[in-house]
C-alpha cells in the first residue's frame, strides 16, 4: 500500500465546485437584485474571503455594489486587521468598521472580566446596531451548515425581525432552492452562500483561485498555552491563569475569530496543498476543534444566534 499522500487534485471535483460557484453567484445576485442595501460581512477568515471573491466574480467586470463590514472587536490578529487592509483596497470596495469598543465606551455593551474574558458574544449589539445605522436591509455572512448543529438548522436566507432576533421555528422554506427575500419594513435578512460548502470545498477554491489568505491559515512558530485542549496565542487578550506555562509551538489557524477564544492547531502544513491534505484527513470541524466560545454550552451557537450573531 502507498504510504504517499494523494494529490491535490485528488480531493477536487471540478463539476461538483463549479456547481458549487454557480449556486453561490446566483443566491448574492438574487439578493442583491431583491433587496435595497446590502453588505457583506466580512472577518478576515478563509470563508469570507471566498465569499467576498464570489461577490467580486457575481458583478464583474463592475465594481461591488455594496459595502464590506467588519464587525472588530479590538482583539484581532495583528495578521488579520493587515489582511483585511489590503484586500479592500485590492478589490477597491467600502469598508464599514463597526466597533465592538464603542459599543462599550457608549455603554451598550458590558465587557467581561478575568482571564477567560471574551468580546465575542458582543459582537451581536455592535452588528445590530450598525445594521440599523446604515440601514443595511441584507447582510450577506460567510456561515456554512457543517460548521455547527445551529447553523445546520439555517436555511441560506435566514430571516430576522425587528430587534434581529433569529427563530429558527419560523424560517421560510426553500423547496427546490427557491428563495424568498421578501422581508417587513423593520426586519432584515441574512444570506448565506456558502451554506452547502463544506472546508474542505473552502479550501479547494482557495487554491484553485489563488485568493490570498492572513498568514496565520499556514504553518508558522506562535508562543502559546494550552487551555482546554486548545492552544492559544499569549499576549493581547489572552491572560495567563496560575500555573499556566507558555511555551512555543509550530501551529496554524483553521478558523479566525476574537484572539481571546480562538485556538491554533500543531501543524506544519505551510503550503495549501499542505492544508488541503490536512483538511481532507480531519475529523472535527475547524468550530469544533479550535473555539472556545462554541463550547460555552451545548447550545452556545444557537444561543448567540438568537441574540442576533451572525
Amino acid at each position: 500500500m502507498s504510504t504517499t499522500a494523494p494529490a491535490p487534485a485528488d480531493y477536487v471535483s471540478p463539476v461538483h465546485l463549479d456547481e458549487l460557484t454557480d449556486e453561490a453567484v446566483t443566491i448574492i445576485r438574487e439578493v442583491a437584485t431583491e433587496c435595497e442595501n446590502p453588505v457583506l460581512l466580512f472577518s478576515g477568515g478563509k470563508d469570507s474571503a471566498v465569499l467576498l471573491h464570489l461577490a467580486v466574480l457575481a458583478f464583474a467586470p463592475a465594481r461591488l455594489p455594496f459595502p464590506v463590514m467588519h464587525v472588530d472587536t479590538g482583539h484581532n490578529f495583528a495578521e488579520v486587521i493587515e489582511y483585511r487592509d489590503a484586500l479592500v483596497a485590492q478589490w477597491g470596495v467600502r469598508l464599514v468598521v463597526a466597533s465592538v469598543q464603542e459599543s462599550i465606551d457608549a455603554g451598550r455593551a458590558v465587557e467581561d472580566v478575568g482571564p477567560r474574558a471574551s468580546r465575542n458574544r458582543l459582537q451581536s449589539v455592535t452588528l445590530l446596531d450598525a445594521i440599523a445605522e446604515h440601514g443595511f436591509d441584507a447582510a450577506f455572512g460567510g456561515g456554512r451548515r457543517d460548521e455547527d448543529k445551529a447553523r445546520a438548522k439555517e436555511r441560506i436566507l435566514s430571516f430576522r425581525d425587528r430587534q434581529g432576533r433569529w427563530d429558527p421555528r419560523a424560517q421560510r422554506p426553500e423547496p427546490w432552492a427557491l428563495l424568498n427575500p421578501r422581508i417587513r419594513k423593520g426586519e432584515h435578512l441574512r444570506a448565506f452562500p456558502l451554506s452547502n460548502w463544506t472546508e474542505l470545498d473552502i479550501w479547494q477554491y482557495i487554491a484553485r483561485h489563488e485568493v490570498p489568505l492572513p498568514s496565520i491559515y499556514f504553518s508558522h512558530t506562535r508562543t502559546v498555552v494550552e487551555r482546554d485542549g486548545m492552544l492559544l496565542s499569549v499576549g493581547g487578550p489572552v491572560v495567563l491563569e496560575p500555573g499556566e506555562q507558555p511555551f512555543d509551538a509550530v501551529v496554524r489557524y483553521r478558523t479566525v475569530g476574537d484572539a481571546s477564544c480562538t485556538g491554533a492547531v500543531a501543524s506544519t502544513a505551510a503550503t495549501i496543498d499542505e492544508v488541503l491534505a490536512e483538511v481532507a484527513a480531519a475529523r472535527i470541524t475547524e468550530r469544533g476543534a479550535t473555539r472556545a466560545d462554541d463550547t460555552f454550552s451545548e447550545s452556545a451557537m444557537e444561543d448567540r444566534k438568537r441574540e442576533g450573531y451572525f
